[in-house]
């Protein structure tokens, strides 16, 4: 660049725009209304952004969506790591049902799960969007049924246990459980449920 030259700011880019924050604004609304009912217009009000600058930013809808999505689920590598680091099957998926109680119950976030229904109704044209979260809660469960698989080896559980049907309860709970809260569910409830869910697992 020319010493007399300027450098023009970008257009509609908002200053001291922070990615973090409004990535975690966009959530918060795929979250409280989900992914096809979320307008641009909606996104552009509460981020701060107008929408040149939003696709500029984080691409098109669909793209903004599976950023949010990402923030919401953390990466899969902790997840395992935590199942992995967790003394026992049973301790990983109690604790994992009773922090999703407190989060599908939070007071300054939305009731439920993005991940279970920000896409739970959507068109056929959103398909590839339901297909990533569905994709996410699979590798999540293979995640736990690999650490079940584990505990069968060392005798931590019955010999006849079923670590596919013990994971499938477990991430069919928590679908429930999503569900319940975004019906307006007490967190109470909703640990009352986690707690039952598990007594499952000591009479497997």
């Amino acid at each position: 660049m020319k010493q007399h030259d300027v450098e023009l700011p970008k257009i509609g880019r908002p200053r001291n725009f922070d990615v973090d924050d409004a990535l975690k604004k966009a959530m918060l609304l795929f979250w409280e209304h989900g992914f096809e009912t979320t307008s641009m217009t909606l996104l552009s009000k509460h981020m701060g952004m107008n929408a040149p600058s939003i696709y500029a930013a984080f691409g098109d809808k669909k793209s903004l969506f599976l950023k949010a999505l990402d923030l919401y689920v953390g990466r899969l590598d902790d997840i395992e790591a935590f199942f992995n680091s967790s003394s026992t099957a049973f301790d990983a998926a109690d604790q994992m049902l009773k922090q999703a109680a407190i989060r599908f119950t939070g007071r300054s976030t939305p009731n439920g799960c993005l991940l279970a229904s920000a896409t739970a109704s959507g068109s056929p044209e959103a398909c590839d969007v339901q297909m990533v979260a569905t994709k996410i809660r699979m590798k999540i469960e293979s995640l736990l049924k690999n650490r079940i698989e584990t505990d069968l080896k060392i005798k931590l559980l019955p010999k006849s246990t079923s670590a596919e049907g013990l994971a499938g309860l477990t991430m069919a709970t928590m679908q429930g459980m999503s569900v319940l809260a975004r019906d307006g569910a007490s967190r109470k409830k909703i640990l009352l449920i986690a707690q039952t869910a598990m007594s499952a697992w000591r009479s497997s």
